[in-house]
């Protein structure tokens, strides 16, 4: 078969902290003229369009996730740890997301909700009457760190340094098995297991399970941390950035932000909107098992394919208007929480700080704009994550 034919003006890295930052004209040219890409520099292919990024989530036989979801993890080679439920085929990840999921149950984290709307009170209270403060500083950092931090049991000293771990790692180009393991919480587990509690932490030490090979146990040492590192570094990071990217949104968009202070009940479509709309991780990648045809072109087995998610996001095959933000929508679909399989756990929780802090926001400051000489994106690292370190909201 004939080599792709890539326009020489188009060139996808991401890596690339300018195309971080917007990357959606070249995305939109990258749907339109080159639905499947190569690079050669990168040797990786990549798929644009809502439809394909669909349909290869859900092939999970050709389209694996073992090796890694991101470029620099597939390409290192390490083993991923067992019970790194996001780094797992069938049947391993069947079994161990079987048994996380028991952890984010509808009720415990609906429970929750007294205890967020409070957190979010007591960090926007000193703020109010004041010319402004920096949104990610007073709620991204702190909410999603003090509620995961809450139902891991990390106790509120240590809250701040494990959540600084992560994000540091994250911004690294370098990938290591220590990095991935979570040997940050071995201290935590020996404790826990000394003075057991209410928490993912204590319940993930004693659930039993039957594994692939139908006994019944405990997870092992290894297995337990990497479940805890999952669960924290996820909790972590995404929720933060979507609290910095309705930040942005709603300071560039005050007509929408007027729309949802009318009308609070525009909340939850609000947040669906900004995952949409700007999606904290630009992409995932999968491991090729076996060739695989896509348009005219064979993408051969050991190939690493990016599927990208923020493209499929505003794919106008799908999506009316899709370069417009706009609260009222009555469907926002999208892939920034991921899908099938691999649909993200956490993913009520996430959805339920996002609201509480929006609802927080607008209840206190119905109007602000962004200090945009004072911002700073942080994109890049080895988990092509996209968002903001800092975001100054100024307030009339």
């Amino acid at each position: 078969m004939a080599a792709i034919d890539i326009p020489a003006d188009l060139v996808f890295d991401p890596h690339d902290p300018d195309l971080l930052f917007d990357p959606y004209p070249l995305l939109r040219r990258m749907r339109d003229e080159t639905p499947l890409y190569y690079s050669e520099d990168l040797d990786l292919y990549v798929l644009t369009r809502f439809e394909d990024v669909e349909r290869s989530l859900v092939n999970r036989a050709t389209f694996i996730s073992g090796r890694g979801a991101s470029l620099q993890i597939i390409r290192s080679g390490i083993e991923i740890p067992p019970g790194t439920v996001a780094f797992e085929d069938p049947p391993t990840h069947t079994i161990h997301r079987s048994l996380l999921s028991r952890m984010f149950t509808p009720r415990r984290i609906s429970a929750l909700e007294p205890e967020i709307r409070q957190m979010c009170a007591d960090l926007l209270d000193p703020h109010v009457g004041s010319d402004g403060f920096d949104l990610i500083e007073v709620l991204g950092r702190q909410v999603p760190m003090r509620v995961i931090s809450k139902l891991l049991g990390i106790p509120e000293s240590d809250q701040e340094s494990i959540r600084d771990k992560f994000g540091d790692g994250l911004q690294d180009t370098e990938i290591n098995a220590d990095r991935i393991s979570g040997s940050m919480f071995t201290d935590y587990i020996d404790w826990r297991a000394e003075h057991p509690s209410d928490d993912i932490m204590t319940q993930l030490m004693y659930a039993e399970f039957e594994d692939e090979t139908g006994t019944t146990r405990r997870l092992e040492r290894r297995e337990l941390l990497a479940y805890v590192n999952l669960v924290a570094g996820a909790g972590n990071e995404t929720t933060d950035r979507v609290i910095g990217w309705m930040g942005k949104l709603l300071s560039d968009n005050p007509d929408q932000r007027r729309a949802l202070v009318d009308d609070r009940s525009l909340v939850p479509n609000a947040v669906e909107e900004t995952l949409r709309y700007e999606t904290p991780l630009l992409e995932t990648c999968r491991f090729v098992s076996e060739d695989v045809e896509l348009y005219g072109h064979v993408v051969p087995e050991g190939s690493v394919i990016a599927l990208v998610i923020a493209s499929a996001n505003r794919d106008d095959r799908r999506i009316d208007d899709p370069d417009e933000f706009i609260v009222t929508r009555e469907s926002s679909p999208h892939f920034s929480l991921g899908f099938g399989a691999h649909y993200c756990l956490g993913q009520a929780l996430a959805r339920l700080e996002a609201q509480l802090v929006l609802e927080a926001l607008l209840e206190r400051f119905p109007d602000w704009d962004a200090n945009w000489t004072r911002a700073d994106f942080n994109g890049g690292g080895a988990a092509e994550l996209r968002g903001w370190s800092s975001l100054p909201l100024v307030l009339p």
